[in-house]
């Protein structure tokens, strides 16, 4: 990365950098409740334990529960209203070794388009793989949460626009070269995926492990929440918003 930007650029992106401009959640970055007292199971289990991991829990969540809302929503709008033909044409499906090259260089581009981050992207990269995008073209668009709209809008207040630009080039072409060399390997080791049925959600409710696990899961996350809630969570959120 220092070798491809100028140390006029870096020192300006720093001095920038210093202003010290917070963003939301800013405080949660930098929150220590950490718990350092004994062995490992006793700090799990004491009080100030289930307090800092009930925060760092729901803090986490109010930090990415939109980008996984809207990941799902843009997941179902696609996947309901863009005909099969206009991914396949977007993707050169008809081109197979054409698309390979495609593939890695137009997913980032989508990500971007999309300005879905973090783990909301999966469910969108799935209907993209069912509307024939190539293997490295999904793995370039998973990659590229790290250039969607909502993150380079942090890099610019924080580094400023020349080294947001700067980023967001580099980012892009490790990006694709990343994918490219991912496709590459794999197909190498012949253990691309050959269907194209991705499945975003689950068709119809039905009882299996998954479910029970699900049960666990939300009773453990609504415990969490009632601790949060009665340890003051709630202000601290209101302070960090």
């Amino acid at each position: 990365f220092r070798l491809l930007v100028s140390e006029k650029l870096i020192q300006a992106a720093r001095q920038q950098a210093e202003k010290g401009l917070a963003g939301k959640m800013e405080g949660h970055a930098e929150m220590d409740m950490a718990v350092t007292e004994g062995p490992l199971l006793r700090r799990l289990l004491s009080g100030k334990g289930r307090t800092a991991i009930s925060h760092y829990f729901v803090m986490d969540w109010v930090s990415i529960w939109k980008d996984i809302a809207l990941g799902l929503l843009l997941a179902g709008v696609m996947a309901a209203f863009v005909p099969t033909d206009a991914w396949s044409s977007l993707f050169l499906q008809t081109h197979p070794s054409l698309a390979k090259l495609w593939g890695p260089l137009i997913g980032p581009v989508v990500a971007v388009l999309s300005f879905v981050c973090s783990v909301g992207n999966v469910p969108l990269a799935a209907v993209l793989w069912n509307g024939g995008i190539s293997f490295g073209g999904v793995v370039s668009f998973l990659f590229a949460d790290l250039i969607v709209l909502p993150i380079l809008n942090i890099y610019r207040r924080y580094y400023g626009w020349k080294m947001m630009a700067a980023i967001t080039g580099i980012f892009y072409a490790s990006m694709v070269l990343a994918a490219l060399a991912v496709e590459l390997g794999f197909q190498a080791l012949g253990i691309v995926p050959q269907h194209r049925r991705a499945q975003v959600v689950e068709a119809a409710f039905t009882w299996n492990y998954t479910t029970f696990l699900n049960i666990a899961f939300l009773l453990l996350a609504a415990s969490l929440v009632v601790r949060f809630l009665k340890t003051g969570g709630p202000n601290m959120l209101r302070e960090m918003a």
